[in-house]
């Protein structure tokens, strides 16, 4: 699975994966992620949002689109199929008219995930170590706090358990204030299945699952994006 769609993306001369081709690349690695479907139509849409169940989420789908709810291309909590059609219409005007250009696959689809503690987990490539691997909180904390931690890929439980650990935010994966806590086990263990997969597969340059929802039982990736290398 994961050969197929990194090779038909080369082949159409694309290094950045669609959100639906990079959920389905880290879930061939054993990567919990949020059920996820390609719609490309308006129907298909209505369709596929009422076999999962509302509520729903719908996000433009297009290697050309990279920053999505920046330019009106996500819309949350669609409760019913009269939300979904009108959302499906907004989406699409809004990514024609933020980039006229643009390869449109459709919208994705996807079932509205329990709020959980946001984690980030990503894969950069350093000139000198090669693939590295980085934990933090999720959402805007990534981007306000920076507060994130590193490790040089492969890792091992050790190193997995150690970046978690280190970042100052690690109260609130405990259960900071009454919240509920997060499932570091389980954390640690999606860390070591996305530097397996990342030290296996050296045509990803870049990767993001930002935001994965933390559980005290288990967590699952909200999103994710997967940049490849060139292969010119």
């Amino acid at each position: 699975m994961a050969n197929k769609i990194i090779t038909n993306a080369l082949k159409n001369g694309r290094t950045v994966l669609t959100e639906v081709e990079s959920k389905q690349l880290v879930a061939s690695a054993g990567i919990p992620v949020v059920e996820t479907k390609l719609a490309k139509t308006k129907a298909e849409a209505i369709e596929i949002s009422k076999s999962m169940g509302f509520p729903v989420v719908l996000k433009i789908v297009s290697p050309d689109i990279i920053h999505k709810s920046d330019i009106g291309g996500v819309k949350l909590n669609l409760t019913n199929a009269t939300q979904v059609g009108k959302a499906y219409t907004e989406i699409m005007a809004a990514a024609k008219k933020a980039n006229k250009k643009a390869d449109i696959h459709g919208v994705s689809v996807q079932k509205m995930a329990k709020p959980g503690v946001e984690v980030i987990m990503g894969m950069s490539k350093d000139a000198q170590f090669g693939p590295v691997l980085m934990f933090g909180l999720g959402g805007v904390f990534v981007e306000v706090l920076k507060d994130v931690a590193f490790r040089i890929v492969p890792l091992t439980r050790r190193d997995a358990s150690q970046m978690i650990r280190e970042i100052k935010g690690y109260p609130i994966l405990e259960g900071y204030r009454g919240q509920e806590p997060a499932n570091v086990t389980a954390l640690e263990d999606l860390l070591l299945k996305l530097s397996e997969f990342v030290d296996k597969t050296p045509q990803i340059k870049e990767l993001d699952l930002n935001p994965i929802f933390a559980y005290k039982d288990r967590a699952v990736a909200v999103d994710a994006r997967v940049i490849l290398e060139s292969q010119a």
